[in-house]
């Protein structure tokens, strides 16, 4: 009995440590996966570095960006930090307007 009182702090400080630290970082490293694997073509973007550009091709492993002076620039996926605003998702019913 004595033995597990003594374990019982480490025991407690483990388990501490992984709800409040580990825990919350593989979340942001699933949401931060989920978003670069769902990244396409149009989408406005920020890159780690601070670039605002708009998808302009997507690669496997490497995306190209267009930015506001028509300049194309290669960049890895995992560079992009965020993506302000999404590019809507064409419908059947947006093809037929356009085509009449």
């Amino acid at each position: 009995m004595a033995q597990i009182m003594s374990l019982l702090p480490f025991i407690l400080m483990f388990v501490l440590f992984y709800f409040l630290l580990i825990r919350p970082q593989q979340k942001r490293q699933k949401s931060v996966r989920d978003m670069q694997s769902s990244l396409k073509k149009g989408d406005k973007v920020v890159t780690i570095g601070g670039l605002h550009a708009t998808i302009d091709a997507i690669d496997e492993g490497t995306i190209v960006l267009k930015s506001k002076d028509n300049t194309r620039l290669t960049f890895d996926r995992n560079a992009i930090r965020e993506v302000l605003e999404s590019s809507a998702p064409v419908s059947s019913t947006t093809l037929e307007k356009t085509e009449e």
